[in-house]
């Protein structure tokens, strides 16, 4: 049968649909609207991957961390052996502009956001969690804002779209070595291979299950290996100068 994500229940559903607005709507590309998550819903997560906010091809998709970003990340959940036990989730369910990142850092303390972002990392998260790797400075904070946080291992890492791949490269390493003595693999998965070496490969990354995405969705999406091969990052980006109502989706081909 061919797999595929059914979405929240009902009842979490009506939570996420709760998301408050942002606190400044002209720092964030607001008409696009929320994206909420990624991976299991359903308490069988292991793992919690936390990040920054949803980008262009997050949109697309209608989950999060399903671009490049988010194909490093599922090679790191790979190499911890998780082929389906893990969730991933934002700071910010709208997607930030990067020149106003540092001064909305300040706004995820505002109640409004405090009360509905911890609301869904407790209900996404299940006495199954083992681990919480939050990444980069928004998800961090947003970590740290969390007071019912699980008393399980919290891990930070820089995000994976750091301009700085050494310490990319050097947190994620460690960050491995570190959860492979932690976290459980799912039974189809191997936490023995490769950890990461001096630069990012091809093989560091992994395309997005298609139980991840929705029904329908193409082929193509969730895996930007063909991008790469070209020079690029990302099949869906935003156009120069940005209007913040268009988004360039290319098909590969």
């Amino acid at each position: 049968m061919a797999e595929f994500d059914r979405g929240p229940t009902a009842q979490f559903a009506e939570l996420l649909a709760q998301v408050p607005e942002p606190p400044v709507k002209d720092a964030f590309w607001f008409d696009w609207g929320p994206i909420f998550y990624r991976g299991r819903l359903d308490g069988s997560a292991r793992v919690l991957i936390v990040a920054s906010d949803p980008g262009p091809t997050e949109r697309i998709a209608g989950r999060s961390l399903v671009g490049n970003a988010g194909q490093r990340v599922q090679g790191f959940l790979t190499k911890l052996g998780l082929t389906r036990s893990y969730v991933c989730l934002n700071a910010w369910a709208y997607a930030v502009q990067p020149s106003r990142a540092f001064a909305m850092k300040e706004r995820l303390a505002d109640p409004p956001q405090t009360q509905w972002r911890n609301a869904v990392f407790d209900r996404a998260t299940d006495p199954t969690l083992e681990a919480v790797v939050a990444m980069g400075f928004m998800a961090q904070e947003a970590v740290r804002l969390w007071p019912t946080r699980p008393p399980v291992p919290l891990v930070e890492v820089p995000h994976p779209s750091s301009h700085d791949p050494a310490a990319l490269l050097d947190g994620w390493r460690a960050a491995i070595t570190q959860l492979r003595s932690v976290v459980t693999p799912d039974p189809d998965g191997d936490n023995t291979g490769p950890n990461y070496g001096t630069e990012f490969l091809e093989s560091d990354y992994g395309a997005i299950p298609r139980r991840d995405l929705p029904f329908g969705a193409p082929d193509f999406l969730g895996d930007d290996a063909w991008v790469r091969a070209q020079g690029g990052a990302n099949s869906v980006s935003r156009p120069s100068p940005d209007d913040k109502h268009t988004l360039l989706w290319k098909a590969p081909g």
